[in-house]
């Protein structure tokens, strides 16, 4: 991690050294420049991020409870990995969540709610073939399914799911097929949602799910 990348993330901006640290770290992990398996040094991340151990400890202490660490033997403190039966559980949880989500906002996304949805399209659509933008537009797409279904206890449930997604490593979408598939599918949801048409959305949505699995486990070397 540069100084650079570290500066996005203003010290300024934090109440306290170990809330910036927290919130620096998780950004490399969230954005992939941390990745799963990759040993964390206390030594070393104080000077990159230029703040004393202790609020690196403090915030690596956070990230470990959110499952985004792990202690690993012989290694110490290492970004986390999942193994198979995680991936397994993950994407089953995303299917049924996503399809959750798509079939509630059939039902209660407004006017506003379906703009967004189909100003993300375009933005897809016109987004360079570059992982790390496919990524996070990959990303507010979804969040913005999420909304559109105006349910609380959903959102709260997703926010977990987002940090393990992140800990698969790089997005599917670097594969120019499956980049293609994606937004045909993103385009068939948001269809079915302006439609008012839950039964198809959620099944639009599962599929998309379910369609990236392959390739995920093939991009794992599994």
């Amino acid at each position: 991690m540069s100084h650079d990348r570290a500066a996005t993330v203003q010290r300024g901006n934090y109440a306290s050294a170990g809330d910036f640290a927290y919130a620096a770290l998780r950004r490399e992990i969230m954005e992939g420049r941390l990745t799963r398996g990759q040993r964390l040094r206390e030594q070393e991340l104080s000077s990159m991020l230029q703040v004393s151990r202790t609020p690196i400890r403090e915030a690596l202490s956070r990230l470990q409870a959110e499952g985004l660490l792990e202690t690993l033997p012989r290694t110490g403190l290492a970004v986390a990995d999942l193994d198979d039966a995680a991936v397994v559980e993950l994407y089953e949880t995303r299917v049924a969540l996503e399809g959750t989500a798509a079939n509630l906002a059939a039902h209660y996304a407004n006017p506003r709610d379906i703009s967004l949805l189909r100003a993300l399209l375009v933005d897809e659509e016109a987004a360079p073939n570059d992982a790390p933008t496919l990524q996070l537009l990959n990303r507010a797409f979804h969040d913005a399914l999420y909304a559109a279904a105006h349910n609380r206890f959903l959102l709260k449930s997703v926010a977990a799911l987002h940090d393990a997604v992140t800990l698969l490593g790089p997005t599917t979408l670097a594969d120019p097929a499956r980049r293609e598939q994606a937004r045909a599918e993103h385009r068939r949801i948001v269809d079915a949602i302006e439609r008012r048409d839950p039964v198809v959305a959620e099944a639009e949505s599962r599929a998309h799910v379910r369609n990236a699995f392959p390739l995920r486990k093939a991009m794992r070397g599994r």
